[in-house]
């Protein structure tokens, strides 16, 4: 398992310094192993219950912005304590959950943790989280702006483009058609096949 200064080192590195004496602490009160993955396209972070362990496993993207990468952190460490605290029978992102992970975000909705122009629609989203922050449009763009900058500036996410337009991604090209919740029904140029793609995947207009 993962020691409480081992665990410090890493968070030094991958969220605002001023939370990090309050992210150690919530592993004291509650210990769990702690691993920083490469990223994965379908979740940021990842929690699951295990009936045959003492000790439960968090990882969480390495890849994330310091920002989400705390808010990933506080999300899945609700998870723990709400399964700790309710047993195995409530639903993962049900009243339990939300209400502990709303409780755990309290000490951090300030200025001393966050921006402003994040504290805005991070206190909109703690309001009534969702099972994903991925899923929440306008948070997740002020988010983005946190991300290590990428060399072409022409990536916009898809949400920007109109429908009827065309972009690239992962090399090839599609056509935007309808906006279907938090996905995107997209047609591949070359191919004529639909796929859904998320809002928020970053591409390229076709020019």
């Amino acid at each position: 398992m993962i020691l409480v200064e081992s665990l410090r080192q890493i968070l030094l590195k991958k969220i605002p310094l001023s939370a990090v004496n309050y992210a150690v602490d919530l592993w004291t009160k509650e210990q769990f192993s702690f691993q920083t993955t490469a990223s994965r396209k379908t979740k940021l972070g990842d929690f699951r219950f295990r009936s045959d362990r003492t000790i439960q496993t968090i990882t969480i993207n390495a890849d994330l912005n310091p920002y989400q990468f705390l808010l990933t952190y506080i999300h899945e460490v609700a998870h723990l304590h709400a399964y700790v605290r309710y047993g195995q029978s409530i639903t993962p992102h049900g009243m339990e959950w939300k209400a502990i992970f709303q409780q755990l975000m309290l000490p951090l909705l300030s200025t001393a943790v966050f921006p402003i122009d994040l504290l805005i629609p991070l206190r909109k989203h703690m309001s009534n989280p969702k099972a994903s922050s991925s899923r929440d449009l306008f948070l997740m763009k002020e988010m983005s702006k946190y991300d290590e900058k990428i060399s072409n500036s022409d990536v916009i996410f898809l949400s920007d483009l109109k429908p009827g337009n065309r972009f690239f991604l992962s090399g090839r090209e599609f056509e935007k058609g309808e906006t279907r919740r938090t996905r995107v029904l997209c047609e591949e140029v070359n191919s004529g096949r639909k796929y859904l793609i998320a809002q928020l995947a970053k591409v390229t207009p076709s020019n």
